[in-house]
């Protein structure tokens, strides 16, 4: 491996970790700010441009933590070594396998925030009308709630369509998104992986879409099973809402080691023409 390549990686994987901190550090500074009791009309003013900052702040470590695995990417790619995480790496580096992550990640983040609740449809209910929005509109909402789950962002689109936006289901979706559509990406180039591999993926991508609101998902399945059933679902499932995160990330986690192993050759080297691009 070569000292261009590997300064990326390990320059990479300090943004990662740089920009996963900043975000764990911004929960918690954010959750001192959610006792109701400590609230005045100066405080809330305040708290409300700590909010602002809150997501400027979380959108950076985005953009950090994006440019930290572009980075560790493409070392992985240039140092061209006989790993797992090289044949990941070569395998999804080629622009088929890009553009199917970008398909795959923005398809699932959409049906993701559909089942979170991130993305509200109720045609039932006029918001103008009931809640005295105007349309379109939308706001930040400071205070008060659990850790991860404040400040929040509603947008009003349409009189029936909007925008819950809560950071720690940002966080997951976008994060379980970009997990799904890297296992599709290699999936495709795969073609000889085992039924036993391909089911893995299945299970992390169908269980990830239960993370970040489990109350959600019961709402959802009331729709199917009734509401009374509903309702006790959804009280299951926020019990276990842990276990569904337990199950469904270290499964997206490494199912494409698993992939990988069938896309490598006696020799390390990796199956997939890396010049074909």
């Amino acid at each position: 491996m070569d000292e261009q390549s590997e300064r990326n990686i390990k320059k990479g994987k300090k943004l990662v970790f740089l920009g996963f901190v900043t975000i764990g550090i911004l929960f918690l500074m954010y959750g001192r700010y959610q006792d109701p009791e400590l609230l005045t009309p100066d405080a809330i003013d305040t708290i409300g441009r700590i909010a602002y900052g809150f997501y400027i702040t979380m959108i950076a470590s985005f953009g950090i933590i994006s440019l930290g695995m572009y980075r560790y990417h493409k070392g992985k790619v240039q140092g061209n070594g006989k790993d797992l995480s090289t044949i990941i790496a070569l395998v999804t580096w080629n622009s088929k396998s890009r553009k199917i992550f970008i398909t795959v990640f923005i398809a699932y983040g959409v049906f993701f925030s559909l089942v979170s609740g991130t993305l509200v449809y109720q045609p039932e209910i006029s918001f103008s009308y009931h809640y005295g929005a105007t349309i379109p509109s939308g706001f930040v909402a400071p205070c008060c709630g659990d850790i991860g789950y404040m400040p929040k962002v509603i947008v009003y689109l349409t009189d029936n369509i909007g925008l819950q936006v809560i950071p720690i289901n940002l966080v997951l979706q976008i994060i379980v998104s970009y997990l799904v559509g890297l296992n599709a990406s290699i999936a495709v180039n795969a073609y000889t992986i085992s039924r036993k591999g391909r089911g893995a993926s299945t299970i992390g991508a169908a269980t990830g879409l239960f993370i970040a609101c489990p109350t959600c998902a019961g709402s959802f399945m009331s729709v199917f099973i009734g509401t009374a059933s509903g309702i006790a679902l959804s009280v299951a499932l926020t019990e276990l809402q842990t276990l569904f995160i337990a199950i469904s990330i270290p499964v997206l986690l490494i199912t494409p080691y698993v992939m990988a192993k069938k896309l490598r050759n006696k020799d390390g080297s990796c199956k997939i023409n890396e010049g074909s691009k």
